[in-house]
């Protein structure tokens, strides 16, 4: 049986954004009670009293504070090193049987080369490499005959040590890519092992995206 607080609660974890806004108590819980009250009423078959429906948000905000900010928060504020590089060039290739030995050409090479940064992943149809500028050159002549999907240049990576308890905490990843997305920054690439993920950005947007990372570890 449908009830409010069931209700209320599947309507807001439809929509993550609003979500994690109400878990942070910034909404006018009166004014979004009234916006949902049609979709409410339609999902119920009844009518629905307005105060009923701010009760249930006060105490699924109260419940979504405990739950996001006293779990993710923790993992958050221990963050640990945060690098940046800039000059960044990222491909996307076709997977195809020749890649994997073109990629073994190119580790040599950069492995002449220490202060290079180079990263890659490896989809069911896709191959993506991300490398220094300077490499741009030998990218080119070793890849020349794979099919090229994408080329972004001019980028720059973060990359963010996490704690160990990141594994065992849901919403860390989805929390940090929403205030990247509120301040209107485009996330060109996503890397990630176990404790530690990189982001690749335009080097526009750089300084940005890296203080809002950073103000992560001073969350409340």
């Amino acid at each position: 049986m449908k009830t409010i607080s069931s209700v209320v609660e599947h309507y807001i974890k439809t929509k993550p954004f609003l979500l994690s806004a109400l878990s942070q108590g910034i909404i006018n819980l009166t004014s979004l009670a009234r916006n949902m009250m049609p979709e409410l009423e339609q999902e119920l078959g009844k009518d629905v009293k307005q105060g009923a429906v701010v009760m249930s948000l006060k105490r699924l905000s109260e419940d979504l504070d405990f739950r996001v900010n006293h779990k993710i928060v923790k993992v958050l504020k221990a963050i640990g090193e945060i690098t940046v590089r800039s000059s960044l060039t990222d491909y996307t290739f076709a997977v195809s049987d020749t890649i994997l030995n073109k990629q073994a050409e190119l580790i040599t090479s950069i492995n002449a080369n220490p202060d290079v940064f180079y990263t890659s992943s490896r989809g069911v149809n896709e191959t993506n490499i991300v490398v220094s500028n300077t490499m741009s050159n030998v990218v080119d002549r070793l890849f020349a005959d794979e099919k090229l999907i994408e080329r972004n240049n001019n980028l720059a990576s973060i990359t963010v040590k996490l704690p160990k308890d990141n594994i065992s905490t849901p919403g860390v990843y989805y929390y940090i890519f929403q205030r990247l997305a509120w301040e209107g920054i485009i996330i060109v690439e996503v890397i990630s092992t176990s404790f530690e993920f990189t982001i690749l950005v335009s080097e526009q947007e750089v300084d940005l995206a890296f203080k809002v990372i950073k103000d992560l570890k001073s969350l409340n």
